[in-house]
């Protein structure tokens, strides 16, 4: 506030009208209460972050799951989560893949083997993995990867939702890769 105070104040010796109102930025939801880590890493041996998915883990393909590797996963960690969801879907967020209770000495998942941890359910309401399937255009497929202090008291009815409400206060660090798709 002290520097909107100053920034306005300013504005006006120069001659110019300060904004009328503020313009309030506010965080997303899935950031919750943590940095985007600096330290903790989920990568991936079939894509980069920022580049395409390979389609055979899309509707394009047999839907395998990806293989993803995490490191510098924070100490004292938990449990991790991971959320991979569609921000540019038609219909708002769309999530392909909810995973949590994973244990935090886990460094990799495999391509195509459920990983370990609970699955919770995606937005068609299932407890599997839905592979990337935009009807056009190129949507941003993020693979969200969550270090907890704790253990999550929910089961496989879980959802996105009720992950991350779980996970409010508990987040240690985070991180993020992002698969493109287009059709």
């Amino acid at each position: 506030m002290i520097f909107l105070a100053i920034f306005a104040g300013l504005f006006a010796a120069a001659g110019c009208r300060a904004p009328v109102e503020p313009i309030v930025l506010q965080a997303r939801p899935e950031t919750l209460d943590a940095k985007q880590s600096l330290n903790m890493q989920i990568t991936s041996p079939s894509f980069a972050n920022g580049q395409n998915l390979p389609s055979k883990f899309t509707c394009d393909g047999a839907e395998t799951i990806p293989p993803l590797s995490f490191a510098d996963v924070p100490p004292n960690t938990a449990s991790l989560a991971l959320i991979m969801d569609d921000p540019d879907a038609p219909s708002g967020d769309f999530v392909h893949w909810v995973v949590f209770n994973i244990p935090p000495t886990t460094s990799a998942f495999v391509e195509g083997q459920t990983p370990p941890g609970i699955v919770g359910r995606n937005s068609i309401g299932t407890n599997v993995y839905v592979g990337p399937c935009p009807p056009s255009g190129t949507h941003h497929y993020q693979f969200k990867l969550y270090a907890l202090d704790v253990v999550l008291s929910l089961d496989e009815t879980a959802g996105k939702a009720e992950v991350l409400k779980a996970m409010q206060g508990h987040v240690k660090e985070q991180s993020e890769l992002i698969g493109l798709f287009g059709r």
